[in-house]
């Protein structure tokens, strides 16, 4: 069977949502597909889980390392793939039956590096789902098909969301570019995305909610990033260097400046102390300078009001 899409889900003591992740992937109308789980070190059940799964089923492999975090998780699986695509989920996350059949049949037909699709949220703890509209912003994507960063009309950084699950990456392209996850805790997929979105000669969109993220989630790794501040910052200036290397840095600087104010913001105010003032301190005496925030004037920024807090809350 020639592999069309390898699925690679990092799995890390998610004993209370895997079975219905696996379930909803197994169903998948495509069926020429691979399920690469990476077993990150779990406690739980996981294991056990996976095992019984692959058992039942030869497109699941189950690969096991020591904890390494999602990044250095997905790093594995991609190592591991023989599919003409990639697709990065969650393992708490939860798909239509045709999310893959969508996604696959809209890049195989127009040779796109990159498809995008719509997601939703589920939550949790309500038992309901929840619409969600900035997580791609449908009016600022060109009207044609396939279209590189340069026919977005607004911040190339905010078209999409940062995270890798709502979308399909082609191998090929990713292997031409040495694309990988960053292996650090949290903000671990921002430099592989954001460098697949500007280097991407051809991406395209499907406009229909294909995946459920869910939300609330107890044991959720979004819960604990007070343990792992800094890395949104290790994220961005990863991502600097890449456009940077890649003679981009000119033409996105701008761009990139306002989407590290906006991440600068976010992570402030989803904090929870101490980290709060340890980043606080980090971003007045280095970070805010190092990122080519601090000088700028209101003038240079495309969100007034993010500007306005960031000198409420910043200025000396």
């Amino acid at each position: 069977m020639s592999v069309k899409v390898s699925i690679i889900i990092p799995v890390y003591n998610a004993q209370s949502y895997l079975a219905n992740c696996l379930d909803s992937v197994l169903s998948q109308t495509l069926r020429e597909i691979e399920v690469i789980c990476v077993n990150d070190g779990s406690t739980d059940s996981s294991l056990q889980i996976l095992q019984s799964y692959a058992a039942k089923d030869s497109r699941i492999r189950v690969i096991s390392q020591e904890n390494g975090g999602a990044g250095a998780a997905r790093n594995t699986g991609m190592k591991n793939a023989s599919g003409q695509y990639y697709s990065f989920l969650d393992a708490d996350d939860f798909f239509e039956p045709d999310m893959l059949e969508c996604a696959y049949k809209k890049g195989a037909e127009k040779d796109l590096d990159v498809v995008v699709f719509k997601s939703d949220q589920y939550l949790t703890e309500e038992d309901r789902f929840n619409a969600v509209t900035w997580v791609v912003r449908e009016k600022e994507l060109p009207p044609y098909e396939p279209f590189d960063f340069r026919g977005i009309t607004t911040n190339v950084f905010k078209v999409y969301v940062g995270w890798a699950w709502d979308k399909l990456f082609r191998a090929d392209f990713v292997k031409a570019h040495d694309l990988t996850f960053q292996e650090q805790r949290t903000t671990n997929d921002m430099l592989f995305v954001f460098s697949s979105i500007v280097l991407a000669q051809r991406m395209g969109y499907v406009g229909k909610v294909l995946i459920h993220q869910r939300r609330d989630a107890k044991d959720s790794v979004s819960k604990s990033r007070e343990d792992s501040w800094h890395c949104f910052y290790d994220a961005l200036s990863a991502l600097r260097e890449r456009l940077r290397s890649e003679s981009l840095w000119f033409e996105l600087q701008k761009d990139y400046i306002n989407y590290a104010l906006h991440a600068v913001l976010w992570n402030y105010n989803t904090l929870a102390e101490p980290a709060k003032s340890a980043l606080e301190q980090k971003l007045k005496s280095e970070w805010l300078e190092d990122l080519g925030i601090a000088g700028k004037d209101a003038a240079y920024f495309y969100n007034r009001k993010e500007y306005d807090q960031y000198r409420a809350l910043f200025a000396k």
